[in-house]
């Protein structure tokens, strides 16, 4: 029996999670950091200037996609009390755990292995994930989860705990702003070893100072993206 996610996977091949032919499609590394002085508070606040942002990045480098984010400390949170400390003072949510796919809205979703579906919800606050699905895996008897956020109210639909979800199966698309936490459309990808009794929702953003236990939680998405490779 494995005794860990990545011996678990070793022999195992991937379905896409997004449509995306290397031949043809290009990816764009997306920056969040505070190092990118291009992403201002007035484009943070205004989500349709936030999506026109996006969409001309992508546009002037002549890419299908935009793509990062995992262990990235992002400023970009700040546009949503969602992320904030409880307390006033205390530290902030800003290190993300997941991978993020920038695109066109009602890009379709699919699952890179065989699952079901775990538990799925609608996270309506603004900087939230929107509509949300959660799959369960099992490869090798060590099960996992793949979490996918800021989805189209329209995938969680006719949707129900345990229907089975087939490698490679569309099940899923990205969601537009009133629909997806009010972000650009884009899919937040992230892997999570265990739920902790969550349903519906898992965080997707942590503490800095929390962040290697978070991590060691929610490993590289893109172990079962396989994207990173293709990036320009």
């Amino acid at each position: 029996m494995p005794i860990n996610f990545e011996e678990a996977l070793r022999s195992q091949q991937f379905a896409p999670v997004v449509p995306f032919d290397p031949r043809t499609d290009k990816l764009l590394l997306l920056d969040f950091t505070e190092n990118n002085k291009t992403v201002t508070e007035d484009i943070l606040k205004d989500t349709t200037k936030f999506s026109v942002y996006i969409n001309d990045l992508l546009a002037n480098a002549s890419a299908r996609y935009g793509i990062g984010g995992y262990n990235e400390h992002r400023t970009v949170y700040s546009r949503s009390k969602v992320f904030d400390a409880p307390v006033p003072g205390e530290e902030p949510r800003r290190l993300h755990l997941g991978t993020d796919i920038w695109g066109k809205p009602y890009t379709a979703v699919m699952s890179p292995l065989d699952g079901i579906v775990h538990s799925f919800a609608f996270n309506n606050q603004f900087g939230d994930y929107g509509a949300t699905i959660i799959l369960s895996h099992q490869v090798n008897g060590y099960t996992f989860y793949t979490l996918y956020g800021h989805l189209s109210l329209n995938s969680l639909k006719n949707l129900y705990e345990g229907q089975n979800i087939r490698k490679g199966q569309v099940f899923a698309e990205f969601g537009i702003p009133y629909e997806n936490g009010h972000w650009p459309p884009h899919l937040h990808f992230q892997v999570i070893l265990d739920m902790k009794n969550r349903k519906g929702d898992y965080p997707g953003v942590c503490k800095y100072s929390e962040k290697e236990d978070w991590l060691k939680n929610s490993p590289d998405p893109d172990v079962l993206l396989q994207l990173n490779r293709y990036v320009r």
